[in-house]
């Protein structure tokens, strides 16, 4: 049983969470709510949650400013937030878990469930709040492994294959990543950083592109050596992409 606590300024939120909860995460035992900044952080020192459903903004101050308050995270935490493009986008770059408003009951399970697996890192909630205080161009990521959270630069990742429920990422340094997302939620991410899905299993850097091989079917040689399949309703616009490089 996984001991939890609501922060958020608005009652109703707090209510329609609490009973969404109820219904769909047996597994989640509300222990406390609180509707600031403050007021979070000495819930959080009296009940010592296992997990905190944290707004982002508050009357009194932010999510962010709540965590600064206590750094050492000893417990994991999943945002809620409303509807905002670019919030969500530095949400997804973060890999930092959050519920979008209102929340839908199957993104609340599955938000509970990584819960159990995955721990609150400090560097990625860094990523988050330097991502949504600034609104610059992202040029990192922040990747889950079985076992840490890696923040990386996006010009240094070759190439990512998928592999079931799971991504593989590829770097210049020769060095690869198993990570635990699928391959469509990076294409999503990258699609507008220079990256291409030539394949159902393959996304690939366009700028670390070294050559289209028209043989054997078809595939693209990167710069780090490695060849990438192209399948056949993507071959003339990779050809198309390569005449304009």
């Amino acid at each position: 049983m996984l001991k939890a606590v609501i922060i958020d300024d608005v009652a109703q939120a707090r209510d329609n969470l609490k009973t969404d909860i109820s219904s769909y995460c047996d597994e989640v035992e509300i222990i406390g709510e609180a509707d600031g900044v403050v007021s979070g952080a000495k819930l959080i020192k009296e009940t010592k949650p296992q997990l905190v459903f944290l707004d982002i903004q508050m009357q009194d101050g932010s999510g962010f400013d709540l965590l600064e308050i206590l750094p050492d995270l000893d417990f994991k935490v999943i945002f809620t937030t409303a509807s905002d493009e670019y919030a969500i986008k530095a949400f997804k770059f973060s890999a930092t878990d959050y519920l979008l408003k209102p929340v839908d009951p199957d993104e609340l399970m599955a938000a509970v469930e990584k819960a159990h697996d995955q721990t609150t890192d400090k560097a990625s909630i860094d990523l988050l709040k330097d991502k949504m205080s600034s609104k610059k161009e992202f040029k990192r990521l922040a990747l889950h492994t079985l076992d840490k959270i890696h923040i990386v630069e996006i010009t240094d990742i070759v190439r990512c294959e998928s592999s079931v429920n799971y991504t593989t990422f590829f770097f210049t340094d020769g060095k690869k990543l198993l990570v635990t997302k699928t391959l469509k939620e990076y294409d999503t991410m990258l699609s507008d950083k220079g990256f291409y899905r030539v394949h159902q299993s393959h996304l690939i850097n366009v700028n670390l592109v070294k050559e289209f091989v028209k043989t054997d079917g078809g595939y693209l040689v990167m710069k780090d050596g490695s060849n990438v399949p192209v399948s056949t309703r993507k071959k003339a616009v990779v050809m198309d992409m390569i005449a304009e490089m």
